[in-house]
């Protein structure tokens, strides 16, 4: 009864508004208190987290993502696809998909790319005579594209809460994140033509301009990546890396940043972020301590075995439950959903970098689920639509992002492929 009326407070005050981290503390304290273990056992998860070489890359990266975002880099990147790619039919609409995708990568925030690319995108699109309903759906759809791809946020956190190599699921994201571009990409062709879209005419000299604007910045892509999957340095080392470039970039050589007025502001806007990450991760670590000492994962197993013998039927649905998480909360679905599932899922002989796979690409399409959604609220704010209209405008693409993660949910070799 006391259990019962422990988790209702829980419950109220999270209703009312009280910090993720707190609650999860709080119940963290309870429950091991409740089993007779020393409250410690969650400082002691704390300190555990504090020590893992690969935390400083959560930091870093966002602090490079912002520090992008708030400089004229996505202005510069539009500019150089648009001339790449706006002479083919959708080449536009392909623009904002590759575009986006890259910038939420580097970000790490779906409403930083929404925010940033989607108020340039938009009138342009527009202008160019895409139909309402797809731009708004494309712009929707755009904010998550990017978190298959390193350095991806959520990637490094799946990582250290699962216990899994972080590079290696780099790699294995890679490939389906492609795929789904690729798709996105004949269904913005498909549109162009459709509709009668006009190619844009290439232009050489604006394609020698676009690039000698972001000749410092276009190696970025290509040093990060490429140095992560040629094994060149860790995901660490790739963050400092990512980190030193781009404050050299945007503030000495664009100067597009001020080193005392802009950066303060900038560095103290990502840690604002980082900092409420990191407090949901060190007291989530230790309820999902509590979870596993006291064989909750076992327990579950057990019951799923009973009821859902084969792997098929485990899979729909495991991607029924994370896309309904992943659409109401995403960074505490990753801290405390994951620790349960990891386990549970061996046991059906998922192994767990492919099972990492599905839970990022079910993530994405948590961001644009209807009705809560967050990418449906940020382009709600940002595009002034009400929901109904987005939830109408996001189905073709969510439609896509399903039959993709159908594909890779029982298709383990695309994202296995490469890994030892």
């Amino acid at each position: 009864m006391t259990g019962l009326l422990t988790g209702l407070l829980i419950l109220l005050l999270a209703f009312l508004g009280a910090p993720v981290f707190a609650l999860i503390g709080a119940g963290s304290i309870y429950l091991f208190s409740t089993a007779g273990i020393d409250s410690s056992a969650v400082i002691v998860e704390m300190l555990r987290l504090a020590s893992l070489p690969a935390l400083i890359a959560i930091p870093l990266f966002t602090f490079s993502g912002y520090m992008l975002a708030e400089s004229k880099a996505p202005k510069r990147m539009l500019d150089l696809a648009e001339a790449l790619f706006g002479c083919l039919p959708g080449g536009l609409a392909i623009v904002a998909l590759f575009t986006t995708a890259l910038f939420t990568a580097f970000t790490g925030a779906s409403g930083v790319t929404i925010i940033a690319l989607g108020g340039l995108l938009y009138p342009i699109l527009s202008k160019q005579g895409y139909p309402e309903k797809f731009t708004l759906g494309l712009l929707t759809t755009t904010g998550s594209l990017g978190l298959l791809f390193p350095p991806s946020l959520p990637i490094i956190l799946y990582s250290l809460v699962a216990k899994i190599d972080i590079d290696k699921l780099f790699r294995a994201s890679f490939l389906p994140g492609v795929l789904l571009l690729l798709a996105l990409s004949a269904y913005a062709y498909y549109t162009a033509r459709k509709a009668g879209i006009q190619k844009i005419p290439f232009s050489f000299a604006e394609l020698k301009r676009s690039a000698r604007a972001i000749a410092w910045e276009l190696p970025l892509p290509f040093l990060i990546i490429g140095g992560i999957y040629k094994g060149l340095f860790t995901a660490s080392e790739a963050a400092s890396v990512m980190a030193f470039y781009v404050l050299v970039t945007e503030v000495f050589i664009y100067r597009d940043l001020n080193l005392f007025k802009d950066i303060p502001r900038v560095a103290v806007k990502s840690m604002l972020l980082v900092g409420a990450i990191f407090m949901v991760l060190g007291t989530a670590l230790g309820f999902t301590s509590y979870l596993i000492d006291a064989q909750i994962p076992d327990k579950l197993f057990s019951w799923l075995h009973a009821y859902v013998p084969g792997k098929i039927l485990f899979l729909v649905l495991l991607n029924a439950f994370l896309l309904v998480i992943n659409m109401i909360e995403i960074f505490s679905a990753i801290i405390i959903v994951v620790p349960i599932i990891v386990p549970v899922a061996a046991q059906y002989g998922i192994a767990p970098i492919h099972l990492g796979v599905i839970f990022l690409l079910n993530l994405e399409i948590g961001y644009m689920l209807p009705p809560l959604g967050l990418n449906l609220f940020l382009s709600s704010a940002r595009f002034h639509r009400k929901l109904p209209e987005l939830y109408r405008a996001v189905v073709p693409f969510l439609l896509l992002l399903l039959v993709m993660l159908a594909l890779v949910t029982y298709l383990p070799s695309i994202s296995l492929i490469g890994i030892k």
